[in-house]
C-alpha cells in the first residue's frame, strides 16, 4: 500500500509494515516510555512511510476522552509562569494532547471557577493548573470535578497532585554559595508574599542563615519586576548593609545592578548578588549573573507524567520535585 491509495492508512496498516502489534504502534505514538528505541524507530518509518494520522474524533468516540488537557494559568507576564506554561503546552503535544488555555487577568475564587466550568464544558481530560498565589489550591480543593487535576509550581495538596522545583533548595543553594565565599551579612530581596515561591524562597533564605549563624534581619519586598529591584537596589546602595544579595528572581536582579552601577557600588567587589530562574539574558547582564536555574522544560514533562498517571488509573493523588541548579558567574566573589 502506498500514500496515493484511495484509503487513508490505518493503525493495522502501520503495524504490519512494522512487524510489531497494533498495541505496539498505540504505544509509540502516545509516547509510552516503555518501548524499545529500535522498535520505536521502526514504527516511527512506517508512519512516515505511509503518511498516518490519527483520527482523534474517531478516538474520543471510543475511549470517550478528548484528548484535551485544560491549562489555567496566570501571571503570564513574568518569565517562571510563561515558560512553565511553555513547558506543559509541549509535553503535553509530545503526549498527544491538545491544550486549551484559560488564562486569568486577575486570580479570585470566582475566577478560577468560571476557567475551570469553562474546562468542563470543553470535556477535557484533565486540568493543570499554573496559579502561582496560595489561595489557588484553597480554592480547588473545593471543587469535586470528576478529572485529575495537576498543580504545576507546588506540591499540591490531598485532593490535587503536584510538580515543582524545589524552591527551598533553591534558595538554599544561592545562600550556601555567598556563605562559603565568607560573606557574612547577606540579605534577600523577595517576591511577592502572596506567591508560593515567593515565600518558599524567602523561609528558606532566612532559615539557611539561622543555620549558620547569621542574622536574617535584611528582607526587602519586591513584586518580580525590575523597577522594583531599581527601587530596592538604590537604597541598599545608600546604606551599605551587606555583603551579598540573594534576589527573588533574575528581573529584580537586573534592577538591582542598575541601581547599583549608578551609585558606584561594584558588583562583586563591593556587593555579590545571586538571582533566581537563569533567564536566557542572565549570562549577558553587566557582570554576568550568578543564578539558579529552573528546568521548566522538566517541570512540564513531570507534570505531564503525573497527567497520564492519573487519567489512566482513574484516581491517586501524588507529587513530584524537579531538582534547581546553581550557575555561577561573574556576579560573586568573596567579600573585600
Amino acid at each position: 500500500m502506498t500514500k496515493s491509495n484511495a484509503r487513508l492508512p490505518r493503525l493495522e496498516d502501520v503495524a504490519e509494515l512494522a512487524g510489531v502489534s497494533h498495541q505496539t504502534v498505540s504505544r509509540v505514538i502516545n509516547n509510552h516510555p516503555n518501548v524499545s528505541k529500535a522498535t520505536r524507530e521502526r514504527v516511527e518509518a512506517a508512519v512516515a512511510e505511509l503518511g498516518y494520522r490519527r483520527n482523534t474524533a474517531a478516538r474520543s468516540l471510543v475511549t470517550r476522552r478528548s484528548q484535551t488537557i485544560g491549562v489555567l494559568a496566570s501571571e503570564l507576564s513574568q518569565y517562571g509562569p510563561a515558560n512553565t506554561l511553555l513547558g506543559v503546552e509541549q509535553a503535553a503535544r509530545n503526549a498527544g494532547y491538545f491544550v486549551s488555555i484559560a488564562a486569568l487577568k486577575s486570580v479570585s475564587r470566582e475566577s478560577i471557577f468560571d476557567a475551570v466550568r469553562h474546562f468542563m464544558d470543553q470535556s477535557v481530560d484533565g486540568i493543570v493548573v499554573s496559579v502561582p498565589h496560595s489561595e489557588t489550591l484553597l480554592a480547588l480543593a473545593e471543587l469535586k470535578l470528576g478529572v485529575p487535576v495537576v498543580a504545576v509550581g507546588s506540591l499540591g495538596n490531598d485532593a490535587v497532585s503536584g510538580a515543582m522545583v524545589d524552591q527551598t533548595r533553591g534558595a538554599e543553594l544561592a545562600v550556601g554559595h555567598l556563605i562559603d565565599l565568607g560573606h557574612r551579612r547577606i540579605g534577600h530581596v523577595a517576591g511577592p508574599q502572596d506567591w508560593i515561591d515567593g515565600v518558599a524562597r524567602a523561609e528558606a533564605w532566612s532559615a539557611a542563615l539561622r543555620t549558620a549563624g547569621l542574622e536574617d534581619d535584611l528582607l526587602m519586598t519586591g513584586d518580580w519586576s525590575a523597577g522594583s529591584g531599581y527601587e530596592i537596589g538604590r537604597k541598599l546602595a545608600a546604606e551599605r548593609t551587606a555583603t551579598a544579595i540573594f534576589v527573588g528572581n533574575d528581573q529584580m536582579a537586573l534592577g538591582l545592578l542598575r541601581a547599583f552601577n549608578e551609585a558606584g557600588v561594584r558588583v562583586p567587589e563591593d556587593v555579590s548578588v545571586v538571582g533566581f530562574d537563569d533567564q536566557p539574558e542572565a549570562g549577558y547582564f553587566t557582570p554576568p549573573l550568578t543564578t539558579v536555574r529552573q528546568d521548566f522544560e522538566e517541570l512540564g514533562r513531570r507534570c505531564m507524567d503525573l497527567m497520564l498517571t492519573a487519567i489512566g488509573d482513574g484516581d491517586g493523588v501524588s507529587a513530584t520535585v524537579v531538582e534547581p541548579e546553581l550557575v555561577v558567574r561573574r556576579s560573586t566573589s568573596a567579600p573585600a
